[in-house]
């Protein structure tokens, strides 16, 4: 008869610690701010760059296609951002930047567009120089470019 009391016992137990522990997670919704963990970089004293992503795989694109693409980032810094200069590491890679200051907490784009003319496997850095103290910073735009062999007739 003892054991059964103690079976009873434990059972009740164990039974209630699974039920709180299953309306413990019913009861409390997350929220949105910590479902989706973000990144944030840390400010930093004067002007900052943060950005979204370092490297653009365009995939495999077909040749002629639309080469155009952009890296966003933002300026983290306490003090105006200045892009000073961006350079492609060749001809078939041409960036493009903001021409006035990012402000703090603004966010900004380096467009950069790759000559898809070209078939093959290609991998191009844009230099970013700024004059933030993380300077400069190294972008990087991968990808295949597909010839489509199939001719009309």
């Amino acid at each position: 008869m003892m054991k059964k009391i103690l079976l009873f016992a434990a059972l009740s137990i164990f039974g209630m610690t699974t039920v709180n522990a299953q309306s413990s997670k019913v009861s409390s919704p997350r929220t949105t701010s910590e479902i989706v963990t973000k990144t944030v970089e840390p400010k930093v004293d004067g002007p900052g760059i943060h950005f979204k992503d370092m490297v653009i795989d365009y995939g495999v694109i077909e040749q002629n296609s639309d080469g155009a693409r952009e890296f966003v980032f933002e300026n983290n810094g306490t003090k105006p951002l200045i892009i000073v200069n961006t350079v492609g590491s060749c001809g078939c890679t041409v960036p493009t930047k903001p021409q006035a200051p990012i402000m703090p907490g603004e966010t900004g784009v380096i467009g950069v567009k790759y000559a898809t003319d070209r078939p093959g496997i290609f991998e191009k850095t844009v230099t970013v120089t700024t004059n933030a103290s993380k300077t400069p910073v190294i972008l990087t735009i991968k990808g295949n470019v597909h010839v489509n062999d199939t001719k009309k007739s």
